[in-house]
């Protein structure tokens, strides 16, 4: 310890300086630690040729070239494939229809054009209701003076918006709607079926005890038509529609909750009474929102499932886009922010539509007339391959909208 009297107030300064002169030197830092210093003024200066001299790396060599490597394309094997399903029946097939469709038989995953062709484009089918029923105002302008009755409700989807299959949906059934009974449902169905010769889907109210009737009843007045039936599920009693639609020229869409065990389950049971090509598969699909994105996982993950051998899976798949509209966001009056609900809402039923396309979607149930021209729009885009400029890829991240 140094103290005042032995060096007195400037020896005793000089002393502080040369030792924190060394320590800087020698250290590059000070740490003063149990010191007591009583001064009533302490300045310290140290001087800029004092300070310690930091040494510059070395220059770091310059890279004139990358190093070359080669690419290889990763190797996946599909020694899957989506079984063919057809729908509706011409004439000369013992049918009324203009027309059927195919859809299925994919062997690779959704538009990989440059892997292989698509043997079937998706097929969009446009909603119509046996009763009048709430939709979006940007939905329901399209159709209002038809909305009581189904047959030319198909029919202006057919005429005006060129709907190429109508998917029927027989909800006034439903016990807790108006009950209606199978036998008027069915004089709906032979309407519809008078109205339009496009291929035809029928829908259920969701009961499983009363769908079971009422799909046996119109099975019966569209005999030969080979239309599809939306939907059969592990709820119904299926030894008893399953075996009655066994002799009948009918497609059935297997309909399950997000759950690929379950959609298992449902396919292998319906094995027991008709062939793969008469069946369907819908996974469930949400809007935007709403559960979009699980559905869209569970949609892909049956399809590459599908291709990489699973037979239970290799089904076309149907999507119910329609039910993006079950989100508020849809619809409802939001912040102008959001824009006007009459563009929101066609937009919002689209891109879960496209969705549900990526992940291998065959068969999309849809309802406002521009979001489905749009979508075939794209369809049509996506399957002529046309290639693209890598450099154009970027332009997304500096694009302005509005």
């Amino acid at each position: 310890m140094v103290k005042k009297e032995d060096k007195g107030i400037n020896g005793l300064a000089e002393f502080l300086a040369s030792k924190i002169l060394e320590a800087l030197e020698r250290h590059g830092e000070l740490i003063l630690e149990d010191v007591e210093i009583e001064v009533d003024e302490l300045e310290l200066i140290v001087q800029p040729g004092m300070i310690r001299q930091v040494i510059k790396a070395p220059p770091v060599e310059k890279i004139l070239k990358l190093a070359e490597v080669r690419f290889e394309e990763p190797v996946m094997e599909w020694v899957g494939k989506v079984v063919e399903v057809k729908i509706g029946a011409t004439k000369s097939e013992g049918g009324t229809r203009d027309r059927t469709l195919v859809v299925g038989g994919e062997s690779l995953p959704p538009f990989y054009l440059f892997k292989g062709s698509m043997p079937h484009p998706p097929v969009i089918a446009m909603d119509v209701f046996d009763m009048k029923i709430k939709l979006p105002k940007s939905v329901r302008q399209h159709f209002e003076d038809v909305l009581n009755d189904p047959a030319e409700w198909a029919r202006r989807c057919v005429e005006k918006y060129g709907a190429e299959i109508i998917n029927l949906h027989l909800v006034s059934t439903d016990p807790y709607v108006k009950d209606t009974p199978p036998s008027e449902a069915a004089k709906v169905v032979e309407e519809v079926l008078q109205a339009v010769k496009v291929p035809l889907t029928i829908g259920g109210s969701g009961d499983p005890v009363k769908d079971v009737k009422v799909f046996k009843k119109v099975i019966d007045v569209a005999e030969g038509e080979r239309v599809v039936l939306n939907s059969l599920n592990l709820d119904m009693k299926l030894e008893d529609i399953a075996e009655y639609l066994r002799n009948k020229d009918a497609v059935v869409i297997a309909f399950t909750p997000m759950d690929l065990d379950k959609a298992r389950e449902l396919n292998r049971k319906l094995y027991d009474y008709l062939p793969k090509e008469r069946i369907m598969m819908d996974t469930n699909i949400a809007g935007i929102g709403y559960g979009l994105e699980y559905g869209f996982t569970v949609m892909e993950r049956a399809r590459l499932a599908a291709l990489k051998g699973d037979a239970d899976l290799q089904h076309p798949i149907v999507a119910g886009v329609t039910n993006a509209w079950a989100a508020r966001e849809a619809w409802m009056k939001m912040d102008p922010y959001w824009g006007p609900k009459e563009i929101r809402g066609p937009i919002w039923e689209t891109i879960t539509g496209l969705a549900t396309l990526l992940a291998g979607a065959d068969y999309l149930m849809m309802m406002h007339p521009f979001s489905i021209k749009t979508l075939k729009d794209i369809i049509s885009f996506f399957l002529r391959g046309e290639p693209t400029r890598s450099e154009d890829i970027y332009d997304w991240v500096s694009m302005k909208i509005g």
